[in-house]
């Protein structure tokens, strides 16, 4: 079993020795891959200020990592807040990116220092208003980029244009800063041109205010979709950072103060090794099926529908052959993948493990709490 090149040498030791320390599942967390990641978007988006959508992986290690790296953090909930103050972050370095917040939270946001919100919502934003009064609000703009992303998000967030230049005049009329658009293309988006019809869109935008309203955007939010290494192929992160730079001439003749992008599954998925024993091989109506112990409900649940396809080593050297891969509990959508069978060992057995590369994103943080009995992903980290 070979990993490859980007996790440190020690790496694999680490794994050996918790194979025979700890029971599967687990997940393994390679903190120099997400500081590598972290200085190849700095370097990649060089005005940019990097905030880390702490949904991804919410481990106290990586957020601490990042912390010390200067990152800024994308925050959804009152207990993400929490973990991010445990490490002394300057609420300037903060966001509240929920669109769908209680008012509680937003006022408990607000007494910590954060001044940045999201909205989408005339609801919403009336909330914000009197519950964090004098803020700055950025407006998601919802950007349709369902055909080449993995995980489209474009049916629950954001609004249309001619709703976001509506929030921005009540937002000033509320005492609240108008300050800039924020948009989503797509969890592991693989067609960057999304970026720039999103960016063509969110410039008329700044220039209907500018020129209609007298409001003056002053940041840009690009958002997360930059995609981790699975089995589908995608463009170099180069040529992603190269074309969506090159988009963002756009507004040239805008002085802002902030273009931000809030990297969640590029930053900490390859990072991750999830190791997995197999716990039953069967064939049932002629198809193999692998049963293995980590499944939808205790880590993998981005695989519902095949959405994403991770690459799978496994320590048996033998030819492969297809298989359905499925997980443990009592549940028939307990199935990782069975329309694009995976090719694994034939001689495939109880006991052999199954090592899910690229698997450091909303594994830990989707793992069920105890569903069948099963208990959630656990996790350790390499240094």
């Amino acid at each position: 079993m070979q990993l490859p090149s980007y996790f440190q040498s020690k790496t694999k030791d680490v794994l050996k020795t918790l194979i025979h320390e700890k029971s599967t599942p687990f997940l393994v967390l390679d903190l120099s891959v997400v500081e590598h990641q972290y200085q190849e978007l700095k370097n990649g988006f060089k005005p940019a200020d990097v905030y880390y959508a702490v949904k991804a992986n919410p481990a106290d290690e990586i957020i601490e990592r990042l912390v010390q790296l200067g990152s800024s953090f994308d925050l959804a909930s009152a207990n993400e807040l929490k973990k991010v103050l445990k490490f002394n972050v300057e609420p300037s370095r903060l966001s509240f990116g929920n669109t769908i917040k209680k008012r509680a939270d937003i006022q408990y946001f607000y007494e910590q220092g954060v001044r940045l919100f999201v909205t989408d919502s005339e609801a919403d934003l009336r909330n914000i208003a009197q519950y964090a009064p004098h803020s700055k609000v950025f407006f998601r703009l919802a950007v349709d980029g369902s055909e080449t992303a993995d995980w489209p998000l474009t049916k629950k967030f954001g609004c249309s244009t001619a709703s976001v230049i509506e929030l921005a005049i009540l937002a000033k009329e509320l005492g609240l800063t108008p300050y800039g658009v924020s948009f989503h293309v797509g969890s592991q988006q693989r067609n960057i041109a999304t970026w720039e019809h999103a960016l063509i869109e969110t410039k008329t935008i700044f220039d209907t205010l500018k020129n209609e309203h007298q409001i003056i955007f002053k940041m840009l939010n690009l958002g997360g979709g930059l995609p981790a290494k699975y089995v589908q192929e995608t463009e170099k992160f180069a040529t992603y950072a190269m074309q969506i730079n090159k988009a963002l001439m756009l507004f040239s003749d805008y002085t802002l103060d902030q273009i931000i992008i809030e990297p969640g599954r590029s930053l900490v998925a390859n990072s991750g090794v999830l190791v997995s024993e197999t716990i039953l091989v069967s064939s049932r109506e002629d198809q193999r099926w692998v049963y293995t112990d980590v499944g939808v409900f205790n880590g993998l649940i981005e695989t519902i529908g095949e959405c994403t396809q991770y690459p799978i080593l496994f320590e048996k050297s033998s030819k492969t052959a297809p298989a359905i891969l499925a997980g443990p509990t009592c549940d028939s959508m307990d199935i990782m993948y069975q329309h694009q069978p995976y090719h694994l060992p034939e001689d495939l057995d109880t006991g052999d493990r199954l090592y899910w590369l690229s698997t450091g994103a909303y594994t830990t943080s989707y793992s069920s709490i105890e569903f069948n009995g099963f208990l959630p992903l656990s996790y350790h980290v390499v240094d």
